[in-house]
C-alpha cells in the first residue's frame, strides 16, 4: 500500500513538473515574442510619425488644394499613431505582463512541489499533488484564454479605428482637385506683371530705326517735312503755268 502510494506520489510529481517546465517553456517564447512583436509596433509608430513630419513639410510647398489634400492626410494618419501606441500600451499591459507573471508562477509551483514531497508522507502528499496539478491546469488554461482574447481584442480595436481613420485619409487624397491646383501652377509660371514686363522687352529689343519710326507714328511727328511739301507746291504751280501756256499758245 505504501509503495503504491510512493509510486502515484512520485508520477504526480513528474507530472507537476512536466507541465510547469512545459509551461516554463512555450510561456517563455510567447512572452519574447510578444514583446517582440510589441516593439515592432512601437518602431512601427515612431516610423510613421517621422512619416507624418515629411508629409506636412512637403505640403508646405505645394499648390493649395494638393496642400490642403495632404495636411489633412496627415493629421488622420498621426491620429492613428495615437491608437497604435494605445495598442503598444495595452498589449504590454494585457499580453507581455502577464506571460511574464509566469516565470514567478512556475519558480513558485516547482518549490512548492518539492517542499510537498519532502514534508508529508506518501498519502497526504498525493492528495496535494493532485489538487496542486488541477489547480495549476486550471489557471493556465483561464490565463490563456484571458491572454489571447486580450490580444485579439486590442487588435481589433486598433484596425477598427485604423480602417475609419485609413477611410478618412482615403477621402481627403481622392478630394484633391487636380484642375484647379493645375490652373493655380500655370498662374504661377506667369504672375500678373508678366504682360507689362513682356511690353518693355519688346520695346527695348527693337532697333533705333523702329523705335523711332514706332515713335513718330505715335507723337504725330511722322508727316511730310515742310520743306518737302513746299517743293510739291512748287511743282503743282509750274505744271499749272505750262498748261497756262499751252492754252494761250492755241488761241493764237
Amino acid at each position: 500500500m505504501l509503495r503504491r502510494s510512493l509510486e502515484s506520489r512520485d508520477a504526480q510529481t513528474r507530472q507537476l513538473q512536466d507541465a510547469v517546465s512545459n509551461v516554463e517553456k512555450h510561456f517563455g517564447e510567447l512572452c519574447q515574442i510578444f514583446a517582440a512583436y510589441v516593439r515592432k509596433t512601437a518602431r512601427l509608430r515612431d516610423k510613421a510619425d517621422l512619416l507624418v513630419n515629411e508629409i506636412n513639410a512637403y505640403a508646405a510647398t505645394e499648390t493649395p488644394n494638393l496642400k490642403h489634400g495632404l495636411k489633412n492626410f496627415a493629421d488622420e494618419f498621426a491620429k492613428l499613431q495615437d491608437y497604435r501606441q494605445a495598442e503598444v500600451e495595452r498589449l504590454e499591459a494585457k499580453v507581455v505582463e502577464p506571460l511574464k507573471t509566469y516565470g514567478s508562477i512556475v519558480k513558485m509551483k516547482r518549490a512548492e512541489t518539492e517542499l510537498q514531497r519532502a514534508t508529508m508522507d506518501a498519502t497526504r502528499t498525493s492528495r496535494h499533488l493532485e489538487e496542486t496539478i488541477d489547480n495549476f491546469e486550471k489557471q493556465k488554461i483561464k490565463d490563456i484564454k484571458n491572454i489571447f482574447s486580450e490580444f485579439i481584442t486590442i487588435e481589433m480595436l486598433f484596425h477598427g479605428k485604423a480602417l475609419e481613420v485609413y477611410t478618412a485619409a482615403y477621402q481627403n487624397i481622392q478630394k484633391i482637385d487636380e484642375e484647379e491646383d493645375i490652373e493655380v501652377f500655370r498662374s504661377s509660371l506667369y504672375p500678373p506683371d508678366y504682360s507689362t514686363r513682356l511690353d518693355i522687352v519688346r520695346a527695348n529689343s527693337k532697333s533705333p530705326l523702329q523705335r523711332s519710326i514706332s515713335a513718330k507714328c505715335v507723337s504725330g511727328t511722322g508727316q511730310i517735312p515742310t520743306s518737302r511739301r513746299r517743293k510739291e507746291q512748287d511743282d503743282d504751280e509750274d505744271d499749272d503755268d505750262d498748261d497756262e501756256l499751252e492754252v494761250t499758245e492755241e488761241e493764237n
